[in-house]
């Protein structure tokens, strides 16, 4: 256990570090290392200007990775991310230039601002690990991770992206507003002219892999693995746990995916906390990150101004564990 220890102490110097810059979002750093650590992408959604991209920016540089943020743009097109064949005239022939997202940490901003072309091959990408530009395929670099940025739907000029293609995000995490104490540090910071945003490099990609293995060994018992596959399908068979009245509201349930990820994200939050095991209050803590983008409410919901938050609320309150 000393070496869990070891890199138990580098996650919380990570937080540290990252805190010397972005103030009052642990929450959202908390989560982008649940997604790094399972290897799972993150997308954070939420207005302008909560430090969403300045709390990747400088997470990256706290991690010893290679970082690219690309900014999505109604024009952007899918060679501009993943590369394109150049003739070579010289040579006499076609060479390939990789494009932004040969990286290991991946910043896609504003994901919900380019067409559903883009957005299809930044989702490959994530799927499938590796890129094909003209005849050849490319393996992406380990790690590589996908941290998404989109602004809520209602804004103008965004292109939601498809629920196949959301799903493909382990965690989508609701950004909020500040609190009044973090604001005001946040403004006192900013209006100092010679306020220093540099941040030292922690955790190597080796200290993620290791980190990455210790999360693996972390112990989920069996109950609470049925508890996990309980809860998933609460949302596509929302009567058999009686739950009635959100049965109407629900039109489709979570995937597979949804329980995989509880189960990687929960050992992830354990490990955090500095056990070897997962407790209850470990999943129900990340549950709403898994799960909020998986359950696809109807316009009834809409009509009567029913949240996916509300509907997992319910969930959590009536599906008990089996001892």
């Amino acid at each position: 256990m000393a070496d869990h220890k070891v890199l138990h102490d580098k996650i919380h110097e990570v937080i540290t570090e990252v805190g010397k810059v972005v103030v009052g979002q642990d929450y959202m750093v908390n989560r982008l290392l649940v997604g790094l650590f399972t290897n799972g992408h993150v997308l954070l959604e939420g207005v302008p200007g909560l430090a969403k991209t300045l709390t990747v920016n400088t997470l990256s540089n706290v991690l010893d990775l290679d970082f690219q943020r690309i900014q999505f743009t109604p024009d952007l097109l899918p060679s501009d991310l993943i590369g394109t064949m150049i003739y070579n005239q010289r040579e006499g022939k076609f060479e390939v230039k990789k494009g932004p997202v040969f990286s290991n940490l991946v910043l896609a901003d504003e994901v919900n601002r380019s067409p559903a072309k883009v957005q299809a091959a930044l989702l490959e990408a994530m799927q499938e690990k590796q890129v094909t530009i003209g005849e050849t395929t490319f393996k992406l670099d380990r790690p590589f991770l996908v941290l998404a940025t989109q602004n809520p739907v209602e804004q103008e000029g965004t292109y939601p992206l498809p629920e196949a293609q959301v799903d493909r995000f382990m965690l989508k995490v609701y950004i909020n507003y500040p609190r009044k104490e973090d604001e005001l540090e946040v403004m006192r910071r900013m209006s100092n002219q010679s306020f220093d945003d540099s941040v030292r490099s922690i955790l190597s990609k080796e200290d993620i892999f290791a980190i990455r293995d210790a999360i693996n060994d972390v112990k989920v018992s069996e109950s609470l693995e049925q508890y996990i596959i309980d809860l998933v399908f609460a949302t596509r068979f929302p009567k058999d746990y009686g739950l009635n009245e959100e049965a109407q509201y629900i039109q489709f349930g979570v995937s597979p995916r949804a329980s995989i990820n509880l189960h990687r994200a929960a050992k992830a939050i354990a490990f955090f906390d500095g056990r070897d095991y997962v407790l209850p209050e470990d999943i129900k803590e990340i549950a709403y990150d898994v799960l909020n983008h998986r359950i696809i409410l109807n316009y009834e919901a809409e009509a009567d101004e029913v949240s996916t938050k509300q509907v997992i609320d319910a969930i959590l309150n009536k599906v008990k564990i089996s001892k």
